[in-house]
């Protein structure tokens, strides 16, 4: 009987057994449920808060409306936060599978950071946000070459949207008006920049693009009603609240503005500054730590430059630098020109992608120049719609072209389209099995990172031919080297402006036009310009690592589809996503 009563013990322990797998199966299941239900509302609610974001990422349920700009809807948004944070907190994400996990820590990191942040009240300097004074007067004149426009209903939705332009510039006088009384002020020479942008946009006018490229589908009466409807309104209502805005800055604002530049002369000491330099950078690290890196890569970059002059026949960087710099070869004639030089080396990286990756961008990318309305912003990019319908963007700066430089160009280009920006940002959105905060968000340490590591990713496929190209390429990088070292020299050390530009000069890392515009950036938006190298240090840091710990076994490919496979994630994230790639991979031994 004795076997019997053991049998019997198994099946009763069996039973158990199978009993706490299913419970903790279904516990399991359950939380995920849950954790992906809050997910969606959050992300739901965040496309209603913000319409031209749900605009941005295709979803046009929202296109008739332009968005709340009041303080009253920053209060909302932070009150929506710490609900969502605490429902966020109440679920536990033990046993939860990897990408659930970092979704989990993601999205309470996220919140923490805003609830953390608010009350430094940063809302209220909605004019210094990027560099020369960027704000609502530029975003809304990017409005008609960021909506669809292929049906009756999307010119209806965007006149809709311009008849809220004067609600939403007086919400932003009132926004503003509340910055001005808890003295949260950008420095004066950058809201000196406001009236002039906003008048340039009402002599550019880009809001009757849209007329210039109707369907042949529509009837010449619709055409016709559009026509008058966005002509009138624009007209009427558009322009007369640029003209007031203008003038409220000007009267209301400007007397007021501050004249010290660092971000820490707006109270709460040194805190305001480390917070920017944790959200931009997704580190701890100091200003003090930053500024040491930059000064070492400074170091670092500059015996690169050297090496590459006296490769070149040079006998040292300055007489290398000197012929570079004042070759007319390198020294544009137009604005086309600078438009024409993007175009053709992202063309010619498109091709040689599959050498360097398996997941590839299936949305098409234009090159297009920025407006003269727009003129002191830098080259960038902006997302195209997961659906491929609209392209992604690489906006150029040409103002005053004859003189810029073509020797970053081929560098930029990539940064800004592919394999940067416009490669990470598409695979991003492309991705399954993420939530949606995760496939159109992410933080600047990884996209920027991303595209300044993207650069030299050229160099390994046989591109930078051009010795001054090649110059250009690092000369890329300082500049990025550079803006670790006078963004924390500003915000950190009290440098004054002059101070800057004299460092930005004696580097010898851009051109008098964008030393100037970005010495505004970095005292108009403190941070994020440390994003880029810390994140370019990272990655490399990564990659290095692997190939360390694979041998033989590491696959440039493989590790690049790693790294774009989870979206833009914190740097500490990314950091232990990529160590378990490394150890789920087969190893063999270095000298093999």
């Amino acid at each position: 009987m004795r076997p019997n009563l053991f049998v019997a013990s198994a099946l009763v322990l069996a039973a158990v057994s199978q009993v706490a797998f299913t419970q903790a199966t279904d516990s399991v299941t359950s939380r995920l449920a849950a954790q992906n239900a809050l997910f969606d509302d959050a992300w739901q609610a965040s496309l209603k808060m913000s319409p031209m974001l749900a605009t941005a990422v295709g979803d046009y349920r929202y296109n008739n409306q332009l968005g709340d700009y009041s303080l009253a809807a920053s209060a909302a948004r932070h009150q929506r936060d710490v609900e969502d944070l605490a429902r966020i907190k109440a679920i536990d994400s033990s046993g939860f599978p990897e990408q659930d996990l970092i979704s989990h820590d993601l999205f309470q990191r996220q919140l923490q950071q805003r609830v953390d942040d608010y009350d430094l009240k940063e809302f209220e300097m909605p004019l210094s946000s990027s560099g020369g004074g960027g704000g609502i007067h530029a975003n809304l004149a990017d409005m008609p070459l960021s909506m669809p426009f292929d049906s009756v209903k999307h010119y209806e939705d965007y006149i809709s949207r311009l008849h809220q332009i004067p609600q939403a510039f007086q919400q932003v006088e009132d926004v503003l008006t509340a910055g001005v009384k808890d003295h949260l002020m950008p420095v004066r020479f950058i809201a000196e920049k406001i009236p002039g942008q906003a008048e340039g946009v009402i002599t550019a006018n880009p809001f009757v693009l849209p007329l210039k490229k109707f369907p042949a589908s529509f009837s010449d009466a619709d055409k016709k009603r559009l026509s008058d409807e966005i002509t009138a309104t624009v007209d009427k209502e558009v322009f007369p609240a640029y003209r007031q805005f203008a003038e409220f800055i000007r009267t209301n604002y400007i007397p007021y503005a501050r004249t010290t530049l660092s971000i820490n002369s707006l109270g709460g000491g040194k805190r305001r500054y480390q917070a920017t330099l944790r959200r931009f950078t997704t580190t701890d690290l100091t200003a003090e730590q930053i500024h040491a890196i930059g000064l070492k890569e400074v170091d670092r970059i500059t015996g690169e430059m050297t090496a590459l002059a006296k490769a070149n026949g040079y006998k040292d960087l300055a007489s290398f630098r000197d012929h570079v710099e004042n070759d007319p070869k390198y020294q544009p004639a137009s604005a086309e020109a600078i438009v024409d030089d993007f175009r053709k080396y992202i063309a010619q990286m498109q091709p040689r992608l599959p050498e360097l990756f398996n997941l590839l961008p299936k949305t098409a990318v234009t090159v297009e120049p920025i407006p003269p309305f727009q003129a002191a912003a830098a080259t960038h990019y902006q997302g195209g719609t997961p659906d491929g319908k609209r392209p992604g963007r690489v906006s150029v700066a040409v103002s005053d072209p004859t003189h810029r430089s073509f020797i970053n160009d081929e560098a930029v280009a990539y940064h800004e389209g592919v394999p940067g920006h416009h490669l990470q940002i598409t695979i991003q959105q492309s991705l399954t099995g993420l939530p949606e905060f995760r496939k159109h968000g992410g933080n600047s340490a990884y996209t920027e990172g991303w595209g300044l590591y993207a650069e030299e990713l050229g160099k390994e496929i046989g591109f930078y031919q051009d010795p001054g190209s090649d110059y250009g390429r690092l000369r890329s990088e300082l500049f990025r080297a550079v803006r670790l070292v006078v963004d924390t020299g500003i915000h950190d050390m009290g440098w004054s402006r002059d101070q800057v530009v004299q460092y930005m000069r004696d580097s010898h890392a851009v051109d008098e036009p964008t030393i100037q515009a970005e010495t505004d950036r970095y005292i108009a938006g403190p941070g994020q310009a440390c994003s880029y190298k810390l994140g370019q240090l990272k990655i490399l840091e990564l990659r290095q690592r692997a190939k360390e710990q694979l041998g033989t076994k590491f696959d440039l490919k493989a590790f690049h589809d790693e790294i774009l496979s989870g979206g833009a994630l914190p740097l500490d994230v990314l950091d232990a996503r990529i160590n378990r790639w490394i150890k789920a991979q087969p190893v063999t031994a270095l000298g093999e």
